[in-house]
């Protein structure tokens, strides 16, 4: 999972986020994977499985699974006001089905201390493929080489936000992620 505020905000009362990222980008994940196991459980009424990935190497940050649906996510962050207009996506996410790229946006409550996401959805309805990341533009490092050329990276494309769905909840999120839908009064009937 990757930050992409592009710029620190000594505002924050997160104020440390880039002295610590590596504990800030945990922080957000776990706060994520809080966030949808209990909408699956308390709203749904099902568990989510949780795989961490060790190494970057295949694009994605989690596998969750959940209602016979195992997505391969990557996680991307940025705080509520930021401005980025694109995500880095990982060519390699391809590779796997049911990929999906979750951007989250952090609202940090300095009262509360606390997170509340908010989520834009890069991906396919439950059991459908990522879209195509062939169409878009490759990404070039951020630096440059001796004479200052910035190369392009062929593993990784240049999503713009455009092409990210709004998703107004975790609810919606974990419904769109796993094809879930509420129980109705009849399921607890037969339940």
């Amino acid at each position: 999972m990757r930050e992409s505020d592009g710029k620190g905000d000594s505002t924050s009362f997160a104020d440390g986020t880039s002295l610590k990222s590596s504990f800030f980008e945990q922080l957000v994940e776990h706060v994520f994977i809080a966030e949808v196991l209990q909408e699956a459980w308390y709203h749904f009424h099902e568990v989510v499985e949780v795989l961490r990935s060790e190494v970057d190497a295949f694009g994605y940050d989690l596998v969750l699974e959940c209602n016979g649906v195992t997505r391969h996510a990557q996680l991307k962050t940025s705080k509520a006001e930021a401005k980025a207009a694109r995500q880095n996506v990982n060519q390699a996410l391809a590779a796997n089905p049911n990929i999906c790229v979750v951007w989250i946006f952090r609202d940090e409550n300095p009262e509360t201390f606390r997170m509340q996401p908010q989520y834009l959805f890069f991906g396919g309805n439950a059991k459908k493929p990522l879209p195509r990341l062939d169409k878009f533009k490759l990404a070039k490092h951020t630096k440059g080489d001796a004479r200052g050329i910035k190369h392009e990276r062929r593993e990784i494309r240049v999503v713009p936000k455009s092409k990210f769905k709004s998703v107004g909840s975790t609810r919606e999120l974990v419904e769109i992620l796993f094809g879930l839908r509420p129980p109705t009064d009849a399921d607890a009937q037969q339940g």
